[in-house]
């Protein structure tokens, strides 16, 4: 059988409204502006969770090593209970488990997550770790290849966990519009899927990747001694827009498939604009992307960890009878990630 993911879990902080997070403390972090007014409300986020939540206090002016230390105090929590709640979504034990691979673009530090998860839920002495860093939105993608392969190669279970905790990294006041964005846009979790190398469930079959370096200072994530400052170009969108068509195509004619044959899609929403794009270029239903924005509204952007919510969703929904689904995932370089799965029963 092909690998397949067998277990979700998820773990997520406390939530906040975008407009009680504008109207307590983006209104005047950005002086009044009507234009970050206007982007707060036009990004699609209705609430997001946050484990720095600015109502009560304001990291903008903590440096990148208190950043750090925030990070290696909450991190381990949320995750623990995000990989616990997986495996017991699989019906496996910790012990169970050949490799645990983290991915995150927000925090670092060593000993790393990997390690002290692996010491708090009572993973084998002799299980393989494999941490994913700073690849940012589209991190699960790769991540969850390199899973998939350790399980068909070695046949024992694995666990992809991706926490992300963008709110460590608020910046001080700033009129950048692509800052406004960013900070209307991200909010933190941590998901945790486990993959079984022979067993039903959401079998991944194929994975594809397209970079175009000619934007590679279109979406960028750079480490300052405040934190770590996100870029976002206004032309990403039209970039993805040149590839996906080709990419996707791709991907579903090496499998025998096309555009007709694919019952779900799990797009990373890394905004309204983007889910458009992605409608627009491959001809999709407006209700195609339901769940990719039902996740925009209920989390925001979480990094590397919303494409699995969309998953989550996607397949907890109107894919519970089975068919193949389309995942993809957009981050610097500017890269675009897509893989096909197949539900089974």
């Amino acid at each position: 059988m092909t690998p397949a993911i067998v277990g979700f879990g998820s773990a997520l902080p406390d939530s906040a409204g975008q407009g009680e997070l504008w109207d307590g403390f983006f209104a005047e972090h950005f002086g009044g502006s009507a234009l970050a007014r206007r982007l707060f409300s036009a990004v699609g986020v209705h609430r997001r969770h946050t484990v720095a939540n600015p109502l009560e206090e304001d990291l903008s002016g903590w440096t990148t090593a208190a950043r750090m230390r925030r990070f290696d105090e909450l991190a381990p929590p949320l995750g623990h209970r995000a990989v616990l709640a997986a495996l017991t979504d699989a019906g496996l034990a910790a012990e169970d488990v050949g490799l645990l691979t983290v991915a995150s673009c927000t925090g670092y530090g060593t000993p790393g997550l990997d390690i002290k998860l692996a010491g708090s839920l009572g993973m084998r002495p002799d299980l393989r770790r494999l941490f994913v860093g700073h690849m940012g939105c589209y991190a699960a993608l790769p991540a969850l290849g390199g899973v998939v392969d350790f399980a068909a190669a070695r046949d024992r279970p694995a666990v992809l966990l991706c926490l992300e905790l963008t709110s460590l990294h608020i910046q001080p006041p700033t009129a950048d519009p692509q800052q406004i964005v960013s900070h209307a846009l991200f909010g933190d979790a941590a998901v945790a899927v486990v993959v079984h190398p022979r067993a039903p469930g959401l079998a991944v079959l194929d994975v594809a990747a397209f970079t175009d370096t000619s934007g590679l200072d279109q979406m960028t994530w750079d480490i300052t001694d405040l934190g770590f400052r996100m870029g976002l170009s206004p032309r990403v969108p039209d970039v993805l827009a040149r590839h996906l068509g080709a990419v996707i195509g791709d991907l579903l004619d090496r499998n025998g498939l096309g555009l007709a044959d694919v019952a779900g899609w799990a797009v990373h929403p890394g905004g309204p604009r983007i889910l458009d794009t992605v409608e627009e270029t491959l001809g999709l239903p407006a209700t195609a992307l339901r769940s990719s924005r039902e996740v925009l509204a209920e989390h925001g952007n979480c990094s590397s960890a919303t494409l699995l919510l969309v998953l989550r969703k996607l397949i907890g929904g109107e894919l519970r009878g089975g068919g193949h689904v389309v995942a993809m995932a957009f981050g610097p370089g500017l890269t675009l990630y897509a893989a096909l799965l197949r539900v089974s029963g």
